[in-house]
């Protein structure tokens, strides 16, 4: 439970929303002071829709993916019934964990402490030299289950259950995107950085393209940059642009590049033939680290396979500019020299949009 003795200090005036020609950014002490941390996890994190993998990886029963929210180690399973289920990857006795290897396969559950064993419903079965322990009923000691639900072929869970579903979070992407589409694209490869600064600085910096001439010039080649626009929605945000006439790299001519951002962490970077997810994952007030799934439309073929070995080590050459740019931001809103800015109207309505959400979750849970 959120202790709210020990929240950082937040003025009504901090969570006001003005008009984007008038607003403020945040301040910069939702990106530096320590208090933040606990609280993104309590009131954003904990009760959002949060990705952790695809259908592809628990196709079968007993086929197992894993993931963090909010700090708390989760595990998603199919049962010998069939059914996905997520589960904390938590043992009810000593709170060890149950799997420690991503992409498992397994018929039962064992904690990798003591042995305990459950079925893939959750329900406690094994209990190693337990049987000189008085009132104990495994009936009451199964696995804590949380909420679970899938968008075209994506998993997600969420520990609280907010009551938005998928079709709110993500409505009209798929006819937005048309002909390209998300459910059949086949996984590749995960990719993982640690960045050191905030979460919201690495969320922030995706939802403008103001930089790009500045950080990513050779981006500025792949796009049609005069075309790039954009959008915002209830509860996620579009940026495209047209690929550049000379662009041949992802096989389409005058092609379509999508970039989604969904609240709070998920984005989804969609070009023709390629789905690439990016989930920012809080892991202090001046760490993050950013989960990167490739997904492609074929995965074998070897003109293909030459492609997507390009498309990834470019992506990359991106990123690294992107977490250079993102760390030095982080020392500057630690510096004394800083607390607020100012929007741009014409490119940075995408950080407006993200940061007025943000505000109202804070609003929230201050209120209750």
């Amino acid at each position: 439970m959120l202790d709210k003795s020990l929240l950082p200090t937040i003025t009504d005036e901090d969570l006001r929303i003005h008009p984007l020609e008038r607003s403020e950014t945040i301040p910069s002490s939702w990106y530096s002071d320590h208090r933040f941390h606990e609280l993104d996890n309590d009131v954003i994190f904990a009760q959002s829709w949060q990705y952790i993998g695809h259908l592809s990886q628990v196709q079968n029963p007993g086929d197992q993916c894993m993931g963090s929210v909010a700090g708390n180690p989760i595990i998603v399973v199919r049962g010998q019934d069939n059914k996905l289920r997520a589960f904390y990857n938590v043992c009810r006795h000593r709170g060890a964990p149950l799997a420690v290897v991503e992409g498992g396969k397994s018929k039962v559950l064992q904690c990798k402490y003591h042995g305990w064993t459950y079925l893939l419903d959750g329900s406690l079965r094994g209990t190693p030299k337990f049987n000189r322990v008085d009132l104990f009923d495994r009936k009451d000691y199964g696995l804590v289950s949380t909420h679970l639900d899938t968008w075209e072929g994506l998993v997600f869970v969420n520990l609280e259950g907010d009551g938005l579903s998928s079709s709110t979070l993500f409505k009209g992407i798929i006819d937005r995107i048309a002909p390209m589409t998300i459910a059949d694209k086949k996984f590749y490869r995960r990719v993982t950085y640690d960045l050191n600064c905030n979460w919201k600085v690495f969320v922030d910096n995706y939802l403008e393209g103001y930089h790009l001439p500045y950080v990513h010039p050779e981006l500025c080649t792949l796009l049609d940059f005069q075309s790039y626009a954009t959008e915002t929605f209830e509860y996620h945000s579009l940026q495209s642009s047209s690929l550049s006439q000379n662009e041949s790299k992802y096989g389409a001519n005058h092609g379509q590049v999508f970039y989604y951002f969904v609240w709070p962490n998920f984005m989804m970077n969609i070009l023709p033939g390629r789905l690439q997810t990016n989930l920012v994952v809080p892991t202090s007030h001046n760490h993050c680290m950013v989960i990167f799934d490739y997904y492609y439309d074929d995965t074998s073929s070897e003109g293909t396979l030459k492609m997507i070995d390009e498309d990834i080590r470019y992506s990359d050459k991106v990123q690294q500019e992107d977490i250079e740019i993102c760390e030095q931001v982080q020392k500057g809103l630690e510096s004394r020299a800083y607390d607020r800015g100012r929007f741009s109207v014409e490119c940075e309505s995408g950080v407006y949009h993200f940061q007025s959400l943000l505000k109202k979750a804070y609003r929230s849970a201050l209120l209750k």
